[in-house]
């Protein structure tokens, strides 16, 4: 169960956590619970409260027993039974249900407007009658005294089923071109209706002839709202008999007297989304309005906000449980939200036991797991002399920094700085020494942070001031007297540092500037010394000289450019020296390498060589071995491949052939000697 609170208001959603799948077995499900806390904490108020894929429509019987839901997809309604905490029964539809009403005190007689021009009615066994209307319907309210259901949507005209004749009545005629929707007075039966153009008509059932036209589309137009197009009704609600609220769809709610043409109230959501809901809460005198991302509770009389909510998914509809705290909400979601709020109400009578629980809760409130642990940088260990456990089980990574225990970051703090509570006390004791000085006549003083920022700060307010005097505007708020900016000037670790490389970058005129500053910061501070009651002006210069120093600033811009980028090339090469040194210094020894049993070394090249083709691919090394020819592929009459190696020689087998290719070289060219003296000899025979 999740709790959320805004204006001190509690809200419990009652829906939130896991669902568990359905084809899952108990047995499962009962072992889920055990290892998961989230599923075994979480609250299953109403068993398979939820539809398939969206839920668009949520309402509750008059009795108070059933809930019932419709939503896609497929199109289908589901019931469920407050008294049994699950699904009574659910019905799919031909086409999906743009809305629907619950004509009895329980589920035995249901209405459905559905998209495609039909209107579906039901019965306590499933479907008993189904019709058509001439155009496509948007909206329909139910006429209790005569039976009538009259239907609003893309017409000027509004259609009337009588279900006790059985039929058609005449329709009623008005000036809209398209009706959104519509809503019947519960007191004095009045039918009102709201238009595309934005205006709402009331129309008497009785006379059939209209009694009223509000234009509400000028009434939500005020000073703080930006609309872009004109506003249509998207929602009408009546409340009692004199009261109605409206809301159009560009997120204006208007609460009207029938007695008046003038709005009481225009709340404003300022998100632009059409109104989807608004419901009444008589109890607190709320008005509880919706659109597709906020649901928003306030005091009907003055306007104020009372709570908000903002659900994960977008809203369809609100339905608000009669008499009690508990609001659901159908969603572009398949889970619909049930939310729980005990200042609206108690909750039902068949979920009493979320009293008992809620109070329980607000007595013993849970701590949250990351108040007993402290989030601590790499820099805060090394100050605190913990750097060493980085690693350990007593530092649990996160983000840019570790989680460690509360506990032994106190001790460790008060190791490393024992008079850390003095030093606290002190500066307790300053802060409120500097608040009573606050409160007496005191001279302009600058802050100890960031004098020269403040002094700018100064000058350029004093200029504004003056361009503001001619202008005749408001003056701006200044930033050392805003409280969001406080801190910079308090606490010396936003001490603005000039000698970076990246303020110098970006600051090439800073030191002409800052002079001017040092000169005023200077007198400044020999004023305070002196003690003088009355802050004293600098003397200025004459303005030939001003005027000089800023033409000298304009012209000297590029110089003072060339002169930071030389001081930081500068700055560059002496580290790169400095750094050459060092590796000088460091001594390199050798490193010894250990060769593998059976191997010989010949160079470092044929293992790097070796590493290289063993992170190619096996298609890279196949190809290279087949260039190499100790690799052979060739088709076979099968189809498939034949691959055919030559297995890498030994060191000394590869010595043993070069020994016999030498030693049968030798013998070739000792017979072809033998055979070339034999020849000569038979020559010299013959001569003879």
């Amino acid at each position: 169960m999740q709790v959320s609170s805004l204006n001190e208001v509690k809200i419990y959603s009652l829906s939130a956590g896991r669902s568990l799948p359905e084809w899952l077995s108990d047995r499962k499900k009962r072992a889920l619970q055990k290892k998961d806390v989230d599923i075994r904490r979480r609250i299953e108020l109403i068993q398979d409260f939820e539809m398939p894929t969206v839920s668009t429509k949520i309402k509750v019987s008059r009795d108070g027993q059933y809930i019932m839901a419709v939503g896609t997809y497929k199109p289908r309604v589901r019931c469920f039974d407050t008294y049994q905490l699950s699904q009574k029964f659910e019905r799919c539809l031909d086409s999906e249900v743009v809305t629907f009403e619950i004509l009895s005190d329980d589920y035995s007689k249901i209405v459905f407007l559905q998209c495609g021009r039909f209107v579906e009615f039901h019965s306590q066994h499933g479907h008993y009658y189904r019709t058509r209307i001439p155009k496509f319907g948007r909206d329909f309210s139910y006429h209790y005294p005569s039976c009538d259901l009259y239907f609003v949507g893309a017409s000027s005209e509004v259609y009337r089923l009588n279900l006790e004749q059985g039929r058609f009545l005449n329709s009623l005629q008005t000036d809209a071109s398209e009706s959104n929707v519509c809503d019947i007075n519960p007191v004095h039966f009045l039918f009102a209706m709201g238009t595309a153009e934005g205006k709402v008509e009331c129309w008497d059932p009785r006379t059939r002839n209209r009694v009223g036209l509000l234009d509400c589309a000028l009434s939500s137009v005020t000073a703080d709202t930006e609309i872009d197009g004109l506003p249509s009704i998207s929602a009408l609600k009546f409340d009692g008999a004199l009261h109605m609220a409206v809301g159009t769809s560009t997120g204006q709610v208007l609460l009207y007297d029938l007695r008046s043409s003038n709005p009481l109230i225009v709340k404003d959501h300022h998100y632009g989304l059409p109104i989807k809901s608004i419901q009444f809460q008589h109890q607190l005198d709320l008005i509880i309005s919706a659109d597709s991302r906020i649901i928003k509770m306030w005091n009907k009389d003055t306007g104020k906000i009372f709570t908000s909510m903002e659900p994960e998914h977008g809203i369809n509809d609100v339905c608000l449980y009669p008499n009690s705290g508990m609001l659901m909400t159908a969603n572009e979601a398949p889970k619909m939200n049930i939310y729980y709020i005990p200042v609206l109400g108690p909750a039902p009578k068949w979920c009493s036991f979320l009293d008992n629980l809620t109070e329980e809760l607000e007595e013993n409130p849970e701590s949250t797991v990351y108040d007993d642990y402290k989030f601590v940088t790499r820099k805060d260990l090394e100050n605190l002399g913990l750097a060493h456990l980085i690693g350990s089980s007593l530092l649990r990574a996160y983000m840019h920094g570790f989680f460690m225990d509360i506990r032994l970051y106190h001790k460790a703090k008060m190791m490393a700085n024992p008079f850390a509570y003095e030093e606290y006390r002190r500066e307790k004791i300053r802060q409120k020494i500097e608040e009573t000085r606050a409160q007496r006549v005191q001279l302009k003083k600058l802050p100890k942070v960031n004098k020269e920022l403040a002094l700018k700060l100064l000058e350029e307010e004093g200029e504004e001031q003056q361009i503001t005097r001619k202008r005749k505007q408001k003056n701006l708020p200044s930033l050392l007297k805003d409280d969001r900016f406080k801190v910079m000037f308090e606490n010396p670790d936003f001490q603005v540092d000039e000698q970076s490389e990246e303020f110098r970058l970006l600051n090439p005129l800073v030191s002409k500037i800052s002079e001017k500053r040092k000169r005023k910061l200077k007198i400044l501070e020999e004023l305070e010394a002196q003690g003088q009651e009355e802050e004293e002006e600098p003397e200025g210069k004459a303005s030939d000289a001003e005027s000089s120093e800023s033409s000298d600033d304009e012209k000297g811009w590029v110089e003072e450019v060339r002169k930071q980028r030389k001081l930081l090339r500068q700055e560059e090469k002496l580290k790169r020296q400095e750094r050459f040194k060092e590796d000088q210094q460091t001594l390199l020894k050798p490193q010894f390498f250990e060769i593998k049993e059976g191997e010989e070394f010949r160079s470092f090249k044929d293992s790097a060589k070796k590493q290289k083709l063993m992170k190619k691919t096996l298609e890279d090394r196949l190809k290279l071995e087949e260039k190499l020819g100790t690799l052979n592929v060739s088709d076979t009459t099968v189809g498939s491949k034949q691959a055919t190696f030559k297995l890498k020689k030994s060191e000394q087998q590869r010595k043993q052939q070069e020994a016999e290719r030498q030693h049968r070289q030798e013998r070739k060219t000792l017979r072809r000697s033998a055979s070339h003296l034999k020849s000569k000899r038979g020559r010299g025979r013959l001569f003879h």
